[in-house]
């Protein structure tokens, strides 16, 4: 049984993005692989990537970019990641991005490149290149869906979120689509994210925006503990609607932020669900900390605890496992007497043993459940915090063993 997934919902278009999406055969025939996303003038963007000291070429192509223009095109290949490719891999970035600029007529540092695959294998240039005639001809405002697919390596299903808002008496909208399923755990975002609004907002708004969206939802993720080479999310304003946003505050500002977080909690929640082999969503709170990083630390202990992990799989009410991880998670003068846990709404630990109205039918009856929630109770401050996992299943072994094959 597999962790249940959602369908793309109705994709609102945004004004002023145009996506195309079409088949370079990377990897195979006929498969879309190819995403262009063209941005109409004016439009501001912000971004954040990866924290890998190994990060991809295009990862460091886009942050010199976004240094020297406003960006007009995003151009992603799936299939290759063009990681550990060294100067020949930014050679052949910049390659695609020339295509893209002399397609558009824009400068070369107008485009940005985004690829997602098995890292240490040269780009296909030639294939990319040739495909990027198709992906402008396909540009559309309502490519979201085309573009899901597009961007997608082992993911199972597509991934997007959408909502249309009042803010100050105009219609706004947010989309955004993103993928991963495996070597996720972000230090800032998820492997791909593109999330859209046709407001109006200054470039550093849209950047702290962006930033508060992605510290509550994408790095609140982990499937299983590896951060990739290309993690990148960006966050595009178009100011196509009436509301313009000029400061990072006031209602106007707060109601879109919430919007935007909306979206991103909604595409974190998908990557989970998709995890490579996951029959499980598992949410992991973690109460009464002295603070944010405590709470943290506990709650990823739980979250890549491979005892824990499958444990879940097998649906096995083994709670001893998920206290022996609170217990070595590293906690300074913890209190274990203070210390409560909970599955769902059953009562497991508490004063420092086992509850004593817990039975193993009532732990039974939870972990039998397609969504959990690990709710751990420290008692020993007022900051609360929670990430988002999956179970580790023979499905995870078989996908990351099979991967180049």
């Amino acid at each position: 049984m597999s962790v249940s997934k959602q369908p793309l919902p109705v994709m609102h278009p945004v004004a002023g993005l145009r996506l195309g999406t079409t088949c370079a055969g990377i990897k195979q025939e006929g498969r879309r692989d190819v995403v262009l996303m063209a941005l109409d003038e004016g439009a501001q963007v912000a971004a954040v990537f990866t924290r890998n000291a190994f990060c991809a070429a295009p990862v460091h192509i886009c942050c010199s970019h976004l240094a020297q223009a406003a960006p007009r095109y995003l151009l992603t290949n799936t299939g290759n990641a063009n990681a550990g490719t060294g100067e020949q891999g930014m050679r052949d970035g910049l390659s695609c991005c020339e295509a893209v600029a002399r397609a558009a007529g824009c400068a070369t540092e107008a485009v940005l490149p985004f690829s997602t695959g098995v890292i240490g294998e040269p780009l296909p240039v030639e294939k990319i290149v040739a495909a990027v005639p198709a992906a402008f001809e396909a540009l559309t405002e309502d490519g979201w869906h085309e573009a899901a697919h597009g961007i997608l390596t082992t993911d199972t299903v597509p991934k997007g979120a959408s909502v249309q808002v009042e803010i100050a008496g105009k219609t706004v909208t947010v989309t955004g689509i993103a993928k991963g399923s495996g070597m996720i755990r972000p230090d800032m975002a998820t492997m791909l994210a593109y999330v859209a609004t046709d407001a109006e907002v200054a470039q550093p708004v849209l950047q702290t925006c962006l930033a508060q969206a992605v510290n509550r939802s994408f790095n609140r993720i982990t499937v299983d503990g590896d951060t990739s080479t290309n993690d990148a999310c960006l966050l595009m304003a178009t100011g196509r609607s009436a509301l313009k946003i000029g400061q990072p505050r006031g209602e106007a500002f707060e109601a879109l932020c919430a919007a935007v977080n909306e979206v991103c909690e909604s595409l974190a929640q998908a990557i989970v669900r998709d995890g490579e082999g996951a029959t499980k969503l598992i949410t992991v709170e973690v109460q009464g900390g002295r603070d944010t990083d405590e709470c943290l630390q506990v709650a990823y202990a739980i979250a890549h605890s491979p005892l824990v992990k499958t444990a879940f799989f097998a649906a096995d009410p083994n709670w001893g496992r998920i206290l022996a991880v609170v217990g070595r998670a590293g906690l300074a003068a913890l209190d274990i007497d203070a210390v409560q846990l909970f599955l769902d709404e059953v009562c497991i630990v508490r004063d420092g043993g086992r509850a004593p109205e817990y039975t193993e039918e009532a732990g039974q009856a939870v972990m039998d459940r397609d969504e959990i929630n690990v709710c751990v109770v420290l008692g020993r401050g007022e900051a609360c915090e929670r990430v988002w996992t999956c179970d580790l299943s023979y499905d995870y072994v078989r996908i990351n063993a099979e991967y180049r094959t």
